[in-house]
């Protein structure tokens, strides 16, 4: 791998980790493109430093908040917990398919399908959105609904279905707000992008991998970070006056695209 590649998968992984387009899904295509074999997994992983990064400096002050909403009572102390709740499923779903998400599920077609399946959610959670009369803050949020986000978060371990996009798209169908719930789906991304940064860092081999190519893992990080935190802010502003669907729409057109170029 060259530098050239580690910034650009830094930067794919940057935009697409907070934009629902599939974090998981364009590595795939990338590494396919670039003929990555050799350790681009734990490249992978070591990109997720960099996100959550992002995540920690973005919503320091709310982190800061649930923090203490844990230890003590404040206007975050629901939310924390709730979030603690949602991280379950993931969890459950990180040591059952782990091992498959690692093989069998970053088939190139499967990314392919599960672009356009989701893409369709996302539209189909917009037109329930607008039908919703009554919007969930995210103070506001109940166990029910943190829980059904939590469970989408799960199914996100697969690549292609995007863990920012299924969350958000199961908050809409919940009856969130649309920026309430992408704030949530930001916020719940953090225990478990944290843990699973953890688990693949103390496996055998990890710390040898990322020593013996530091400059590259480094670039890759650092552009990650900073492609993150402008994705996050993008984000946040876009959906607080627009809909899903251009995300959607890009989902499908290259899912299509991808299907298209592997039955030649």
């Amino acid at each position: 791998m060259s530098i050239l590649e580690a910034i650009i998968l830094g930067l794919v992984q940057g935009l697409t980790e907070f934009i629902p387009v599939s974090s998981s899904g364009h590595l795939v295509f990338l590494h396919e493109a670039f003929g990555v074999r050799e350790n681009g997994l734990m490249f992978d992983v070591a990109l997720h430093i960099g996100t959550l990064g992002a995540l920690l400096l973005y919503f320091y002050k709310d982190i800061g908040l649930l923090v203490k909403g844990i230890f003590g009572k404040n206007e975050y102390t629901k939310v924390a917990w709730l979030i603690a709740l949602a991280t379950i499923p993931a969890v459950i779903s990180g040591v059952l398919l782990q091992e498959r998400a690692e093989s069998a599920f970053r088939s190139v077609q499967l990314v392919a399908v599960n672009l356009i399946l989701v893409a369709c959610l996302m539209l189909a959670a917009e037109w329930f959105a607008k039908r919703y009369d009554r919007k969930t803050k995210l103070e506001k949020i109940s166990p029910a609904q943190a829980l059904a986000v939590g469970t989408a978060q799960a199914i996100a371990v697969i690549p292609g279905v995007s863990r920012s996009g299924s969350t958000i798209t199961t908050g809409l169908f919940m009856g969130l707000d649309r920026v309430a719930a992408t704030r949530f789906s930001f916020l719940l991304g953090i225990p478990i992008t944290l843990g699973a940064i953890i688990k693949v860092m103390t496996d055998d081999g990890a710390m040898r991998m990322l020593s013996n190519d530091f400059s590259l893992f480094a670039v890759g990080i650092i552009t990650a970070l900073l492609s993150g935190l402008f994705a996050i802010r993008f984000l946040l502003k876009y959906l607080a006056k627009h809909t899903l669907a251009v995300f959607a729409y890009y989902r499908i057109g290259l899912g299509v695209l991808v299907l298209l170029a592997a039955s030649l």
